[in-house]
């Protein structure tokens, strides 16, 4: 599932390309919307929400989208050629008079009223990219939990939304802390949600990713697995964690990162 950085990247871009303007034409390749024409209509701006996508219309109504493993949006002028995969694939494309924004392989597609946004999005904790991001919020849902291992608990959008598994991996790494750990003895839950939206914020806005500062060797621990330490040499581990179907394969330091530290 893409990380919030990558959602937060194309929400500005395709806020950049289609906010303000008018849809000459939109195709809505589902069953659910199929007859939907929202020819005429105005995209007021597009604005992420976590892991979501909303786009405001200036007819009172929002599409939810929302990319979950394979979803992705292109971005192709009018008289190009589509290149982002078969077109049995596509599920929605949005056409102003300079671009055609392209879904492809996305599998949440809702229109609703601007209104009710909530009942899609009203579920997530504070936003990590988001501009009402509150660190100690986050903390606070967080806490309500202290026996939940802390993996498992960052990578709860009800908790903070906008972490995945890389930046979940990558700041426990850097504040030392097993994703094995229950909350309630991970020793600074503060200092651990606010490097994690450091890592987001610095990586928001580039089309490459680096949580150690040079793109040639991107991650410390993240799929690393049986390859040294950049810290202490001692070989990266990975396991899954949490129960099917949100299962995630973690990756730590069993050194820097000692269960129960």
């Amino acid at each position: 599932m893409p990380e919030g950085d990558t959602v937060w990247l194309a929400a500005k871009r395709l806020d950049d390309a289609l906010g303000g303007q008018a849809l000459v034409s939109s195709d809505f390749r589902l069953p659910a919307l199929a007859t939907v024409d929202l020819a005429g209509v105005t995209i007021l701006g597009v604005a992420p929400r976590g892991k979501h996508l909303l786009f405001r219309l200036d007819d009172g109504r929002t599409l939810h989208t929302h990319f979950r493993m394979e979803g992705a949006w292109h971005l192709y002028r009018p008289d190009a050629r589509w290149r982002g995969g078969p077109a049995h694939t596509v599920r929605v494309v949005l056409t102003t008079a300079a671009w055609s924004a392209v879904g492809y392989r996305i599998p949440v597609v809702d229109l609703i009223a601007t209104a009710d946004e909530g009942s899609v999005v009203g579920h997530l904790g504070p936003d990590l990219l988001g501009p009402d991001w509150d660190a100690g919020a986050a903390v606070d849902r967080l806490q309500a939990r202290p026996d939940m291992e802390i993996g498992e608990a960052l990578l709860d959008q009800r908790n903070l939304a906008g972490i995945g598994a890389i930046y979940c991996c990558e700041s426990l790494f850097l504040c030392g802390v097993s994703p094995f750990t229950p909350v309630g003895q991970v020793p600074d839950l503060s200092g651990l949600v606010t490097t994690a939206h450091r890592l987001l914020m610095r990586n928001a806005p580039r089309t490459s990713r680096s949580t150690t500062g040079d793109e040639r060797r991107p991650y410390y621990v993240y799929s690393r697995r049986r390859q040294p330490c950049r810290r202490c040499g001692t070989l990266i581990e990975s396991g899954e964690q949490g129960r099917a179907p949100r299962a995630r394969v973690m990756y730590w330091c069993p050194r820097c990162q000692a269960r129960g530290a």
